[in-house]
């Protein structure tokens, strides 16, 4: 198997997330209702509606946890 397709097969398998943005990423696409669509299909397999959808909450829900943590240094 080459290492693209190795790498592209990681990138479709929520055990593999990396970082906490990834982890986020398949949690959203959870509730979202998309999770099985990307697990068969991968991330490629998205409307541009809904990859807008999950990139619109994840950098909601990182501004969130930015300013949460930088308003305990009080």
């Amino acid at each position: 198997m080459s290492r693209s397709i190795k790498k592209e097969m990681m990138k479709n398998d929520p055990s593999c997330a990396s970082t906490p943005e990834d982890i986020m990423k398949w949690e959203i696409a959870k509730e979202l209702g998309v999770y099985d669509k990307v697990l068969s299909g991968g991330w490629k397999c998205l409307s541009a509606k809904e990859s807008g959808r999950i990139g619109g909450i994840l950098n909601s829900r990182k501004k969130k946890l930015m300013n949460s943590s930088g308003s305990s240094d009080s």
